[in-house]
């Protein structure tokens, strides 16, 4: 099926020829689990296009740079190709390069400031050390 923007081959996702909503875009290839949590993310300021703060309407092409800082992880991918519909797994993985740094491990993890119960609200200082000692 032709139709100036989009070309379905049987079997296969849509093509798209142009560009998408970054919001669908992040929810079409499986970075967030819905695309209600995508456009939060958006208006949150935890998506980036180019550097530049995104907002969920925002149009990617391929070739941009896509930053999304989510569950605890950013993860940094460029498009290859913008789709809007959500896409299996293994063609999704054809829809980005992943350049995120890798996940940390689970001692990294496991290393944060734990504070004793009703300490209260960590002060200023307190929040510094807690940065340093995750690295940040």
């Amino acid at each position: 099926m032709t139709d100036g923007t989009r070309t379905t081959v049987s079997g296969t996702a849509p093509l798209e020829t142009g560009t998408a909503r970054v919001d669908a875009w992040i929810w079409s290839v499986r970075l967030t689990k819905t695309r209600s949590v995508a456009a939060t993310a958006c208006r949150a300021g935890h998506v980036k296009v180019n550097g530049e703060r995104a907002k969920p309407a925002q149009q990617v092409r391929a070739g941009d740079e896509v930053r999304l800082f989510h569950a605890g992880r950013e993860r940094i991918v460029v498009v290859r190709r913008p789709v809007t519909k959500r896409v299996g797994p293994p063609v999704a993985a054809e829809c980005y390069v992943d350049n995120s740094p890798p996940p940390p491990t689970p001692v990294e993890a496991a290393v944060t400031g734990i504070r004793d119960r009703g300490a209260g609200r960590p002060t200023k200082r307190d929040r510094r050390e807690m940065e340093n000692l995750r690295g940040r």
